[in-house]
């Protein structure tokens, strides 16, 4: 957004992070073995394609060193105010300005706010019984504590996502034994990951037009992907085939295939990209649990009447992905409460504007994620939303402008609509919906469709206040 911003003539602007350096997600996961599942070369901005990944699914430390890269070829760094954090926010309707407060008490005006806080940034802990008195160490994956060395160490993992199916193979070559606590398994599909030759890296410095064929050829290879989260759909099917013959040839145990076969719909959850991960599960220190956590006693934990002993505890739990701008405490020129409006679920104009909101725009907000192709590609289409959206504050000479209630209320009808009949709605518990089975973060069609209903904003469906 803030690249954009200066690109399209604008300067005055600031970015609050509350951390010590950009790079969000890329900064904070820093588990072994963290990666993309998107192959590189469309994980990074279409303006600034990257030619030099090693490998055609790049690690973490490749894709940080990609977004600093960002950051000083277009001069960010001045207007980022690092080590800070929004705590509030209120909108002055008469003003048109927003004033924001930090958590360190400084007061902010500005007459645009844009959220870009991201799904994943909250690390999950589950409120397990117990937890307080295990005796070793214990961190989020998210959170993973490097000063650990887990040489010759009893671990246990708690969780199977993406996290957990990337370190795991890392670390169980190196501690005595893991205990992995699997609610339900993950479909996990043969990763076609590879270093890049010599040949290939200089292909992509010297021909920009190879990198756009290349580039636009991942697109459409992922775009069909979407497919596969049709329950039911042939593509659905040559993804379970897919795993199941990855699984049948890791895994020669039977009992433990049948613990590692998922029972819910392909797509339910997020498809796992992984080609050492069964083979991981077969070492003979490494055991994975089905039976549901008892508790956590100072020794590890208890789980079905056993006890497996451990001195360090990995959460590979995921995100409060649908607390969407938590614990922020946004307000309109009403004094109501963001948090309020979303009582039922967070939900959103094309995922960017809120009705009674004026002039606050979010970044991969409520219903933009996706199952299938890259959400940087999501992304760049509502910076280019935003920024027809700030032409006409400035072209109209405008106060303020709002997303209208009825016409929120008739995207969101509509995409709900799609979402209850989709493949995550039912079958498995996901970070895609909320306890009450609302399905708040997926996109229920393709990138492309959002790219063709977000290019240009329809006016007609905002409230436009003009200046005095």
């Amino acid at each position: 957004m803030a690249i954009q911003l200066k690109r399209a003539g604008f300067s005055n602007f600031t970015i609050y992070e509350k951390a010590e350096e950009v790079g969000g997600t890329w900064r904070d996961n820093t588990y072994p073995g963290a990666a993309c599942d998107i192959p590189s070369h469309l994980y990074c901005f279409s303006f600034e394609p990257s030619n030099y990944f090693s490998r055609r699914y790049a690690e973490q430390p490749e894709i940080l060193n990609y977004f600093r890269h960002c950051a000083r070829k277009y001069d960010l760094y001045r207007h980022i105010r690092f080590r800070t954090e929004i705590s509030a926010a209120r909108f002055d309707g008469k003003s048109g300005v927003w004033r924001i407060t930090t958590t360190a008490g400084d007061n902010i005006e500005c007459h645009v706010l844009i959220s870009g806080t991201g799904q994943l940034s909250r690390p999950h802990i589950p409120n397990l019984l117990g937890l307080e008195s295990f005796a070793g160490r214990r961190f989020h994956t998210a959170r993973w504590d490097h000063s650990r060395d887990l040489t010759g160490r009893d671990v246990a993992v708690i969780g199977t996502g993406s996290s957990a199916v990337q370190a795991i193979p890392r670390i169980a070559s190196v501690v005595r034994s893991v205990a992995v606590f699997q609610r339900s398994p993950a479909w996990v599909v043969p990763k076609s990951d590879h270093v890049y030759r010599t040949a290939e890296k200089w292909m992509l410095r010297n021909f920009p037009l190879w990198g756009f064929i290349r580039r636009s050829m991942i697109y459409i290879g992922l775009e069909k992907r979407f497919l596969a989260l049709r329950e039911g759909s042939w593509a659905a099917s040559l993804v379970k085939r897919k795993m199941e013959w990855a699984l049948y040839r890791a895994v020669t145990d039977p009992v433990l295939r049948e613990k590692l076969l998922p029972a819910y719909p392909v797509g339910c959850k997020r498809i796992q990209l992984a080609s050492d991960y069964f083979h991981a599960l077969c070492r003979p220190n490494v055991t994975v649990v089905t039976d549901p956590i008892e508790r956590i006693v100072p020794e590890g934990v208890l789980a079905g009447g056993t006890l497996h002993r451990a001195d360090t505890l990995i959460f590979a739990t995921g995100f409060e992905a649908t607390r969407f701008l938590a614990p922020m405490n946004i307000r309109n020129s009403d004094n109501t409460a963001l948090k309020d409006v979303w009582h039922n679920g967070a939900e959103a104009h094309f995922g960017i504007t809120v009705a009674g909101f004026p002039n606050f725009f979010m970044l991969y907000g409520p219903n933009t994620n996706l199952g299938h192709n890259s959400v940087i590609f999501m992304i760049e289409c509502q910076v280019a939303y935003v920024l027809d959206c700030l032409r006409c504050l400035i072209d109209r000479d405008l106060l303020w402008l709002d997303i209208r209630p009825e016409a929120m209320a008739s995207f969101n009808t509509a995409l709900q609509s799609k979402l209850v009949r989709s493949v995550w709605a039912g079958g498995c518990s996901n970070w895609y919906k909320t306890a009450d089975g609302k399905v708040t973060n997926n996109w229920p069609g393709t990138t492309l469709s959002y790219w063709r209903r977000t290019r240009k904003p329809d006016f007609a469906h905002f409230r436009l206040q003009a200046r005095a």
